[in-house]
């Protein structure tokens, strides 16, 4: 049995079905981008079947990642598998995602079709898929709930047709950590030829154990674990690939395997995927949350202090972190800020972009004493999407007094031309997006609004994301300021040229 722990990233097939979460090309690119720089061996870079946009996207990802795996779903019809194929065929490296339900349940209610009709279908796919590479999985969907001499026969069948990669998912987050374990060490034991493939688990979190399951499965041989950023997905989500990654490192003397992962890299590609998708991570979030390497007590600061390992499993700078403050200020010059951008791996596609961001940059240095590498994740949190500009902020006056309705006065330019607004509303946010409503006239519904701070201090900037709906399609908008009335405003109108712009992708949910 191999020793090395394969990582298959999901992040922007999986995690860009939660709702709100669909990405265009190009963010698609640069998160693709990101994880080859995390060293993540196999990206499944979306459902190459679902649409023109995520096609697109699947493609143009394979065009740009060299190093690792590029991947697309399908399911085991003939469509959707040739879409794969097209799509994944300018990658180094190719693979197609086959998968087909095992479980009763969906057997009779969802696919209408016979244990033997799975079976012809399932092989039939994988036969299909090895047309266009030589690396094929086969997901058996809802296998936790799958009865487990019908997966013997499905998985010996798929070997047979040419598999090498079998996956058991816990598609509904229905299992437990020991269950899985056994699961997973019993298909082994039971599948012939099982150790001519790998072997792994794609865990969602409705009970709170996508990672615990997924550790399981590894314990029981499993040596792929299907994961993404965040813990992004469907629901309530999948196993968080930070948790899995520093898990197995750090209790190297209970797994016997490792990755090649990249550790610094997980939280430049936590926040890449946080700004893109619009979900904040909570600050108590493990390994990539604000808080994770933080202490309160007086008796862990004084533990830490004598010696970090007291309190500490892991070195904050191992994951990412960067407590050092940003030693650029507003006499630094060009140069020094886009190679700065470039160590925190923040790509500006032109020298328009550069120019603009450095612009930003400077007014931002002029109000803030100390700037950190977090200040620039914000800073360029609504730069690189594929939206025109056609809705622009160019002056805002806000009142706000005790006793009286706030009021605010905005000068935006549609398409160039100027316009000024006025509302009230129930607050200074709220009168702010009304006097935008007021000239953009957009008809879209406010489905989330979300502010947190970058940094700790009164003159911290505020990330505003806002999310918007309009005719079922679904945008995020961000701003940061540290001015939060014109953050939310930047967050509004970046969300509202979005809407203006050609939708690339839609939301892969078939």
């Amino acid at each position: 049995m191999t020793n090395q722990l394969i990582i298959f990233d999901t992040t922007m097939r999986d995690g860009e079905q939660s709702p709100g979460a669909s990405m265009t090309r190009d963010e698609k690119v640069r998160i693709g981008r990101q994880l080859e720089r995390l060293r993540v061996d196999v990206i499944e870079a979306g459902f190459a079947a679902a649409s023109d946009g995520d096609f697109e996207a699947v493609r143009a990802v394979a065009e740009a990642v060299r190093e690792s795996t590029v991947c697309s779903l399908a399911r085991a019809i003939e469509r959707d598998i040739r879409r794969a194929g097209e799509a994944i065929k300018p990658a180094a490296r190719g693979r197609i995602h086959t998968f087909i339900a095992t479980s009763p349940i969906h057997m009779e209610k969802k696919l209408r079709m016979t244990p033997e009709q799975v079976i012809e279908n399932a092989v039939a796919a994988v036969k299909l898929a090895r047309q266009y590479t030589d690396d094929v999985e086969f997901s058996a969907e809802d296998a936790i709930r799958s009865d487990e001499d019908f997966l013997c026969r499905v998985f010996d069948a798929v070997i047979k047709a040419g598999a090498t990669t079998l996956n058991v998912p816990d598609t509904v987050g229905y299992s437990i950590p020991a269950l899985l374990g056994q699961r997973i060490s019993n298909l082994i034991a039971r599948v012939p030829n099982s150790d001519k493939v790998i072997w792994s688990t794609h865990c969602h979190n409705d009970l709170g154990m996508a990672v615990a399951n997924s550790l399981a499965a590894v314990m029981g041989g499993a040596r792929q674990v299907e994961c993404t950023i965040n813990g992004l997905g469907e629901r309530a989500g999948n196993a968080a690939l930070e948790e899995i990654v520093m898990a197995v490192r750090t209790r190297q003397d209970v797994f016997q395997c490792d990755t090649r992962i990249d550790a610094t890299q997980i939280v430049p590609a936590s926040k890449l995927v946080s700004q893109i998708t619009g979900y904040p991570v909570q600050p108590n979030k493990a390994i990539v949350g604000a808080n994770a390497f933080a202490h309160e007590s007086g008796i862990h600061q004084d533990g830490v202090l004598k010696h970090r390992e007291t309190y500490e499993i892991m070195r904050a700078e191992d994951v990412g972190w960067n407590a050092n403050r940003l030693t650029l200020g507003k006499l630094s010059g060009r140069n020094a800020f886009k190679s700065k951008l470039q160590d925190l791996g923040i790509e500006v596609g032109s020298d328009e972009a550069l120019n603009a961001a450095f612009t930003r940059f400077k007014t931002l240095a002029d109000k803030k004493r100390e700037i950190f590498d977090e200040d620039l994740y914000a800073l360029m949190s609504g730069d690189a999407v594929d939206a025109v500009e056609r809705f622009k902020l160019v002056y805002s006056k806000v009142h706000s007094e005790t006793g009286e309705q706030p009021l605010a006065t905005l000068t935006l330019t549609v398409d160039g031309k100027e316009q000024r607004a006025e509302s009230s509303g129930s607050g200074p946010v709220d009168a702010t997006f009304k006097a935008i409503e007021q000239v953009a006239d957009s008809g879209t519904e406010l489905l989330l609004y979300s502010v947190n701070a970058i940094t700790t201090g009164t003159d911290a900037q505020g990330e505003v994301t806002v999310r918007l709906s309009k005719n079922g399609r679904v945008v995020n908008g961000q701003g940061a300021d540290c001015d939060i009335v014109v953050a939310s405003a930047q967050a509004y109108l970046n969300a509202l040229n979005k809407l203006h712009s050609k939708p690339e992708t839609s939301h892969p949910q078939l």
